[in-house]
């Protein structure tokens, strides 16, 4: 049995910092301090890769590169690859609550070209080092964003037919004629990477873990499909037959359209799963422990053919289920995984989950459904959970509140003896705290009491999503010994 535990989750874009999002710099380990301070033993984080058009971090332009936005640039300006008047010359955004990805695509991306053009001389023998060290998944990534530059930025499905396949001549002479575009995102990996390890260094050191997060589905805008289209369903003109989302549900009347390609299961059987072998791998590397996205789609998925409007017609067709994790596991070890097993469950999801052992999720959230017994209501559940108030998909506790039915908010207040003088997002943390899940989990955004103005995704939609951001003063020493009591009350 698992160690009761808590933890925050709270990605790294959320983050103060001045330079227009969350990154790997001071204030992340200042974070780890508050943790600290709080005496958490886990921070929760959503995926660190590439992201593309809608900025989301389930949809990346790779499965294993690291986001270049994170790269702390002070230790940039410390080695002086950049100057401070470089950095000042270059908007990355004013408002400290908000990300504005369109700045940062557009100039901390030159930044970043910039620091390499000074720094590739000094370093390249540390970069060709961890270029062969990574050079598995480095070397297709590092391609993949080379030629889409050179196109403009666009899909590998809208490249010229010479470009689409990543082993033709016309890639093979590209990769020879354009190295220094292929190690300037060799050297934001390298950056990326070794910041990363640092901080997760200085975490595991002061007792925190890290949880990470890997969405079940990677991106048609992806080196991963580009490079293995035999590994999703694809036809002859490498177009996606059918694609992922789910079927309509409490977030949408017509389902969820994510568009991601769907794997081709029967020939990752006949290849040992090893891509997904080799990513799980990676994952360990980069985190503790790993939530798996989406984890009922390996039982089943919700299969929509390419090109609809909605995900509505869609069908569920059966996945690779305990062979999958099977083969992992003969290979890996193992591993401690989460899995999110929220959606339409059925009995063979049970079963899948039974079968596996690892952990499901409860989320508060859910629980007060004043018409019926709900599995997400504290007294249903057994210790191999974990518990959330709310997931990056939810309100926040308080936006909960604000806008769930009054007949369900009553018997969440009845049920959690929730009053206003401790404030309601508090008597929600102690609703989770207090059960017997091996592990609860709340968003930063719960202990700060924020509403809806605060809530980081709302599913099938784009545009404002994955934006916010905390501000320097939220971690406060008042809030760390709050949270240390909570923890210190019921054993966590």
């Amino acid at each position: 049995m698992k160690n009761r535990s808590s933890g925050i989750l709270m990605h790294i874009s959320s983050l103060p910092s001045d330079y227009g999002i969350g990154d790997f710099g001071k204030e992340a380990y200042n974070f780890v301090d508050f943790l600290v301070k709080g005496n958490q033993k886990n921070w929760q984080i959503l995926p660190l890769g590439v992201t593309g058009y809608g900025d989301s971090p389930y949809q990346c332009f790779s499965a294993f590169a690291g986001n270049p936005y994170f790269i702390d640039l002070d230790e940039l300006i410390e080695l002086k690859f950049l100057s401070i008047q470089d950095v000042k010359n270059f908007d990355l955004g004013t408002n400290s609550s908000y990300v504005d990805y369109g700045l940062l695509y557009k100039n901390k991306m030159q930044l970043l070209r910039m620091a390499y053009k000074k720094a590739k001389k000094e370093i390249f023998a540390d970069l060709q080092d961890f270029y062969e060290d990574n050079k598995d998944w480095l070397r297709e990534f590092a391609l993949y964003m080379s030629i889409k530059a050179h196109n403009n930025n666009k899909s590998w499905m809208q490249w010229d037919a010479s470009y689409k396949s990543a082993t033709s001549d016309a890639v093979i002479a590209f990769e020879k004629a354009n190295e220094g575009e292929l190690y300037f995102w060799v050297f934001t990996q390298y950056f990326f990477t070794n910041q990363w390890e640092k901080l997760k260094k200085y975490a595991n050191k002061n007792g925190i873990s890290i949880i990470g997060d890997l969405p079940i589905y990677v991106s048609e805008d992806s080196s991963d499909v580009w490079s293995n289209p035999s590994l999703f369903n694809l036809d002859e003109a490498l177009m996606p037959i059918t694609v992922a989302g789910c079927p309509p549900d409490a977030f949408s009347e017509t389902g969820q359209l994510w568009g991601n390609p769907i794997y081709n299961w029967k020939a990752m059987e006949e290849d040992d799963y090893k891509w997904w072998i080799k990513r799980i791998n990676h994952s360990f590397q980069l985190y503790d422990t790993l939530r798996i996205d989406h984890f009922r789609g390996f039982e089943a998925y919700w299969e929509v053919k390419y090109g609809s409007a909605t995900a509505i017609d869609g069908k569920w067709v059966k996945g690779p289920g305990m062979k999958l994790f099977k083969k992992i596991k003969e290979e890996l070890g193992d591993l401690d995984i989460i899995a999110e097993d929220l959606g339409y469950l059925t009995e063979d999801v049970y079963k899948l989950m039974e079968d596996s052992g690892f952990p499901g999720m409860k989320v508060l959230q859910f629980a007060f459904d004043s018409r019926e017994e709900s599995d997400y209501l504290p007294h249903n559940y057994n210790n191999n959970c974990v518990v959330y108030t709310g997931t990056h998909d939810n309100h926040t506790a308080m936006g909960w509140f604000e806008n769930v039915p009054k007949e369900d908010k009553k018997y969440a207040i009845d049920y959690l003896k929730l009053n206003y003088d401790e404030g309601f997002n508090w008597g929600f943390l102690r609703g989770a705290w207090s059960s017997v899940a091996y592990l609860a989990v709340a968003p930063m955004q719960d202990f700060l009491a924020l509403g809806d103005e605060a809530r980081i995704n709302i599913p099938s939609t784009i545009g404002t999503n994955w934006t916010w951001r905390m501000s320097k003063s939220d971690l406060d020493d008042t809030l760390a010994k709050k949270i240390a009591k909570l923890n210190k009350i019921y054993r966590r």
